[in-house]
């Protein structure tokens, strides 16, 4: 048997995160994710309580890059190098969605900082470890950093840096992959918010995207 790998999750709390975390624990390999909500960490952390030696929930606000750095270390100390990193933090911006004219500097700076800047934060902390190990970092991106969609522009400026971002490290660094990951709709709460009060049950569960 090959010996279990070392999944970085960011977002890990909610939505698609929330479920690659069981998918790679039941393949037998260790998970490592934080989220912003303690009250989550500490739920998910009771409900997996079972891997506890393969995973570690903490909870760090990605936009507080000494935290993120320091999580990483935390990381390393708890199990080495990791062999892959998900950077799947994210935030719509202000909603309900709106106009950019709308927007101060400061929501366009916050949705940044949380999409791409935090990605880049921590893939750069991570970037000698993943380097050792041969690494795969992934960036989930969206159609909208390709696209222009009305009410979107920060949200959709923010993964088309991220997008540019974890495929730079990708070209800069060749002993690692690096790959921008639009994964589609799904029925999530940050689908739910985007388009508040709609069904969405025609979008499909995070759990049926994860295994791929």
């Amino acid at each position: 048997m090959s010996p279990p790998k070392v999944l970085v999750l960011t977002g890990a709390t909610r939505g698609l995160g929330r479920a690659l975390v069981p998918h790679f624990l039941a393949a037998g390999h260790a998970v490592a994710g934080c989220g912003r909500s303690k009250t989550h960490i500490d739920d998910m952390t009771r409900a997996l309580a079972g891997h506890g030696a393969r995973s570690l929930f903490t909870a760090v606000d990605v936009t507080d890059f000494a935290a993120v750095k320091a999580w990483a270390d935390l990381v390393i100390q708890r199990f080495g190098p990791p062999d892959l990193l998900v950077n799947n933090a994210s935030t719509l911006g202000p909603t309900p969605l709106g106009p950019l004219a709308d927007l101060c500097p400061a929501d366009v700076a916050t949705t940044l900082d949380t999409n791409a800047t935090a990605s880049f934060a921590l893939t750069a902390a991570l970037l000698p470890q993943l380097t050792a190990a041969s690494g795969v970092v992934i960036g989930i991106s969206s159609d909208a950093a390709v696209e222009h969609y009305p009410g979107w522009g920060a949200y959709a400026a923010s993964k088309a840096a991220l997008d540019h971002l974890m495929l730079t490290f990708g070209v800069e660094n060749p002993d690692i992959a690096c790959y921008a990951i639009d994964p589609g709709d799904m029925r999530t709460e940050m689908q739910q918010a985007a388009f508040p009060g709609e069904d969405i049950s025609d979008r499909r569960d995070p759990t049926e995207v994860a295994p791929a």
